[in-house]
């Protein structure tokens, strides 16, 4: 069978169907021109992929110089690198001669019933207090308030400490936590389904320094917007993570109460004696009610941080909603590389959704200017 072109072959296709010569000369032209565009755009795609892999090539080279000379560093210990798990947190408790199980005296005592509160003495081990300082100390930020009208959280004068929060059952060590704030309360945590279907809020963690306070306010909500999830606030659960040798208390200033009564007034600060107070003691929980037993709202819960005055506070605060309080969206900032001053840092950059009955998760690096 004699050898025909590819302009032969498909002028004989195209004639079997009932096509002239001048059909067949015009689709002879279209498969070369497609040829060619083809071709144009393999080499524009080619020459973008260099040029991505030659962007690569110099960032991780620069990356490598700056390594080598000293001025980047990479996180290499557990302190940079908080991902401890619960058996890393006990050989380094064995190793310093105290055991998480050798747990010092605990028992409760009623502070008031208008407004409803306890104290927990000794409901975090010191080892405990520890650990979530260093956790959350690497993502400290400026300390805001939720905005009634949006929902949003804005920075005020109202709030002046540092803060962030963890994720819910971040790790077995904070899963085991509020495991017994669920305890405490009788707030509901289901273990069974995650960490992530209970009533409370994620923990988050607060440092104050001299001077630093937090005015009298209450933790439920008088708008219907922060009430969409969750429902009303009714509980929260405040554990101090450090002793403060002068100031910091959490004053109630409409707590219907004898405010002299309690054994650590001689030790309060100004402020504190301007209602019921409770001194901050590591390890120590305290649990307040902002509802009554009848569902309505309990304005005695009215409460403030008072300034530090000497010394440095940190502490844990944990909010309990009427209903399961579900996490829509979840951002998580890693250091990866950072200079030593702190100012410029690379992270990574997690955020998990919900859609539908689906957990998502995204993750990216990005490269984040930071001002001390």
């Amino acid at each position: 069978m004699p050898k025909t072109g590819v302009n032969e072959v498909v002028t004989t296709r195209f004639r079997g169907f009932g096509f002239g010569a001048g059909s067949t000369q015009r689709y002879t032209k279209h498969m070369a021109k497609g040829k060619h565009t083809h071709t144009r755009a393999q080499g524009k795609k080619l020459s973008m992929f260099t040029l991505f892999l030659w962007t690569l090539f110099f960032l991780t080279l620069i990356l490598v110089v700056l390594l080598a000379l000293g001025i980047v560093y990479l996180p290499t210990t557990d302190d940079e690198s908080p991902t401890a798990d619960l058996s890393a947190f006990r050989r380094k408790t064995s190793q310093s001669g105290e055991a998480v199980v050798e747990k010092q005296e605990q028992w409760t005592e009623i502070l008031s019933w208008e407004p409803r509160a306890f104290i927990y003495h000794n409901f975090l081990s010191k080892e405990e207090c520890e650990y979530m300082i260093e956790l959350a100390k690497p993502y400290m930020v400026q300390s805001s308030v939720v905005d009634t009208k949006t929902g949003k959280s804005t920075e005020s004068r109202v709030r002046t400490s540092s803060g962030m929060f963890l994720k819910r059952g971040k790790d077995k060590i904070i899963q085991k936590i509020e495991k017994r704030i669920a305890d405490f309360t009788f707030i509901p945590l289901d273990m069974f389904d995650g960490p992530t279907n209970e009533n409370g809020e994620g923990l988050q963690i607060l440092h104050y320094e001299v001077g630093q306070k937090y005015e009298p306010h209450y933790d439920y909500f008088l708008d219907e917007f922060n009430t969409k999830n969750g429902g009303q606030r009714i509980a929260t659960v405040l554990m101090y993570l450090s002793d403060v040798e002068e100031g910091g208390e959490t004053v109630f200033p409409a707590a219907k109460a004898n405010f002299s009564s309690v054994p650590w007034w001689n030790d309060l600060s100004q402020c504190a004696r301007k209602g019921l107070s409770v001194k901050p003691k590591m390890g120590d929980a305290l649990l307040f009610w902002s509802m009554r037993p009848d569902a309505t709202l309990d304005p005695s819960s009215l409460h403030g941080g008072c300034p530090v005055i000497r010394g440095n506070k940190w502490s844990s605060t944990k909010w309990m909603h009427l209903h399961e309080y579900k996490v829509l969206l979840e951002t998580k900032y890693e250091p990866i590389v950072s200079l030593e001053n702190r100012r410029l840092t690379w992270y990574r950059v997690s955020i998990s959704w919900h859609f539908g009955l689906e957990k998502r998760r995204f993750n990216a690096f990005i490269f984040i200017p930071y001002a001390t």
